[in-house]
């Protein structure tokens, strides 16, 4: 019920994703800046993701911290997982009890998943719509993989969630967009996008040094 892309972007690192179930990306999306990146999904178990990337944090490459969540699931026919580490090596994991279509791509720097799909193509198509785009923003070129595939299909039934998420040169997500619930989370995904675009550099500013941070006028802003 879930498909997702997981990239590395010279020392950045992202994720797109969506799904039929509420709340996607608080349960598969596992980020860390400088380390890796993970999407556990399918009959999902959020642990598999802090299991992988602590394995990439210390020192596994991809293939190695995707064998070790493997190794420590109980349940690995039921689970889908997607590993990206720092170098840009990357590997997936589908389990046989993966529900419906499922399929997997992946290459240098760039692999994606799915399952509950409405035809194995949509998967080739979300990882064709991102190395296509030629927008500057890693999020947009994520964005416009994720409307590919959705043309090519999508999942075999209505999607209610969807999330973005982008880790850079600081520890915290430079982007972390999520829609929990909703009748068309895609649409309200590329809308907080545009929210977000123009105040990205300004919050990490904040974060950083707050002496040189821009106020946005709201009560309480600096």
């Amino acid at each position: 019920m879930t498909f997702s892309l997981v990239v590395r972007d010279g020392s950045a690192f992202g994720m797109v994703v969506c799904s039929s179930s509420p709340a996607v990306a608080s349960r598969c999306v596992h980020l860390r800046a400088g380390v890796g990146a993970v999407a556990s999904q399918n009959v999902t178990n959020p642990n598999l993701g802090f299991v992988a990337l602590e394995a990439l944090a210390g020192g596994a490459d991809a293939a190695t911290a995707l064998a070790a969540a493997v190794t420590a699931e109980r349940h690995p026919e039921y689970r889908q997982l997607i590993v990206v580490d720092r170098t840009g090596g990357t590997a997936i994991h589908t389990g046989a009890q993966a529900l419906g279509i499922r399929h997997e791509v992946r290459a240098e720097d760039v692999a994606a998943a799915g399952n509950m799909l409405s035809d194995a193509g949509v998967i080739q198509a979300l990882v064709d719509g991102y190395s296509a785009s030629t927008a500057p923003a890693l999020e947009r070129r994520l964005l416009d993989g994720l409307s590919a595939a959705l043309t090519a299909g999508g999942e075999a039934g209505p999607v209610h969630s969807a999330g973005l998420q982008v880790t850079a040169d600081v520890a915290w997500p430079v982007t972390d967009l999520r829609v929990d619930w909703h009748d068309d989370p895609i649409a309200e995904l590329h809308r907080l996008w545009t929210v977000w675009e123009p105040q990205k550099a300004d919050y990490r500013t904040r974060g950083l040094d707050p002496t040189a941070a821009p106020s946005y006028g709201v009560p309480g802003d600096l």
